[in-house]
């Protein structure tokens, strides 16, 4: 009897790299640098499994389930990711059905086992420059199809100026100053820096520019006011890597 197939090895005989990423190219929606620009970061205060609180960061907020009745303090997933990425378009949850947030830069691992480390920082878990919106069954290519990824991050870097320097990616970012296969890259994306922009980028608007300052305000007021919980420490440490100013 013949082994099974990889589902990878058999996705690649059907379907091209090309073909794929062509899927993405015209459907991926992309955050402007101008918003990059404005507001890199939009929740610096939370970060990959993270811990909740409630009551402004004065008590921790449990899970409890109904089977058992045993609670467990509630963690971040990606709650706080999506909702800046969907801020930074420009949108609202409820009008972006079947859409998925992508994190560009991270730990690659198709078989969810490691930690993500990258994204476990509170610099990189809310960038608008590390992040994409694909339509749903998308999302499997990006976690799943390292070569995907790459391309991907190259169209990031040369978007946003922007490269993720996270300890964990520095052979990741060696690899990717020396990509030469150029194939299946889109034809949209940029090149080089300042080389134009890819299809489904969200310029930068009134509402944007609002959220954006909102954001800011909010920041401002918990590092001041917020609980004992605030990690204040940390979300001072993400806004002086982006040199974000309160």
């Amino acid at each position: 009897m013949e082994p099974f197939p990889d589902g990878l090895t058999e996705l690649r005989r059907v379907l091209s790299l090309r073909e794929i990423m062509a899927l993405i190219e015209k459907t991926a929606r992309w955050v402007s640098p101008e918003t990059f620009k404005l507001l890199p970061i939009w929740f610096p205060e939370h970060a990959r499994r993270g811990l909740f609180y409630k009551g402004k960061w004065s008590e921790p907020q449990m899970n409890t389930s109904r089977a058992t009745g045993q609670s467990v303090h509630k963690t971040e997933g990606n709650i706080h990711a999506n909702k800046a990425l969907t801020l930074a378009l420009g949108l609202r949850k409820n009008l972006r059905k079947n859409w998925s947030c992508c994190h560009i830069w991270g730990v690659d691992d198709a078989s969810y086992q490691l930690s993500n480390l990258v994204i476990q920082d509170h610099a990189f878990f809310s960038c608008v420059g590390n992040m994409v919106l694909l339509p749903t069954p998308l999302k499997a290519f990006t976690d799943t199809m390292p070569e995907v990824k790459a391309l991907l991050r190259i169209c990031a870097f040369n978007l946003y100026g922007w490269q993720c320097d996270h300890e964990h990616l520095s052979a990741t970012n060696e690899a990717l100053s020396k990509w030469t296969d150029w194939e299946a890259y889109p034809e949209s994306w940029p090149m080089k820096q300042g080389e134009g922009v890819p299809l489904g980028v969200v310029e930068l608007n009134a509402t944007i520019r609002t959220s954006a300052d909102k954001r800011l305000a909010a920041i401002r007021h918990d590092l001041e006011h917020a609980g004992e919980f605030y990690p204040r420490e940390k979300v001072l440490a993400a806004l002086e890597y982006w040199k974000v100013e309160l």
